[in-house]
Parts: C-alpha cells; sequence; structure tokens
C-alpha cells in the first residue's frame, strides 16, 4: 500500500537547492520516492539489493607486494663536525 506524500522538514533539494520543498512517499512496489515541488526533480530508491559488480582492477589493486616487511635499523649520520 502506499505511504501518503509528506513533506520532509529541513531536505534541501539536490538539482535546484530551494529547502523544505521535497516531499517523499512510498509506492506500491516498495520504492521510495522523493520529488521536488519546485522543480520537478524525482528520484527514487529501491530497497531490493542490487547485483554485487566486481571491483575494477587499477595498478594499485594489481601490484604484487613483494616487501620485505623486517624491521631494519636506521642510522642518521651528523653533517660534517668541525674540529
Amino acid at each position: 500500500m502506499p505511504s501518503p506524500k509528506r513533506f520532509i522538514a529541513g531536505a534541501v533539494c539536490p538539482r535546484c537547492a530551494e529547502m523544505d520543498k521535497i516531499k517523499m512517499h512510498t509506492t506500491d512496489e516498495g520504492n521510495q520516492v522523493r520529488e521536488c515541488v519546485a522543480c520537478g526533480f524525482s528520484d527514487a530508491v529501491s530497497e531490493q539489493k542490487e547485483p554485487q559488480v566486481p571491483e575494477l582492477e587499477t595498478r594499485v589493486n594489481k601490484r604484487t607486494n613483494t616487501d620485505d616487511h623486517t624491521v631494519q635499523q636506521v642510522v642518521f649520520f651528523k653533517a660534517g663536525q668541525e674540529d
């Protein structure tokens, strides 16, 4: 059963940036819809989970980690001492 359309206090429209012009309701399919009465913007959010998209392959996640993670001593040298 669809819910009544209700205004959302303090909500700002992503298109026209008007405050308090967004109304929200739920459709018969279970989608939550927000609409702007000022500019006509409409957006629907579904409760159904979207299929998992595989991670894009980039140079960061393709890299093989061949670093040697052993602890190494760091030695600091003083710059030329005057006698």
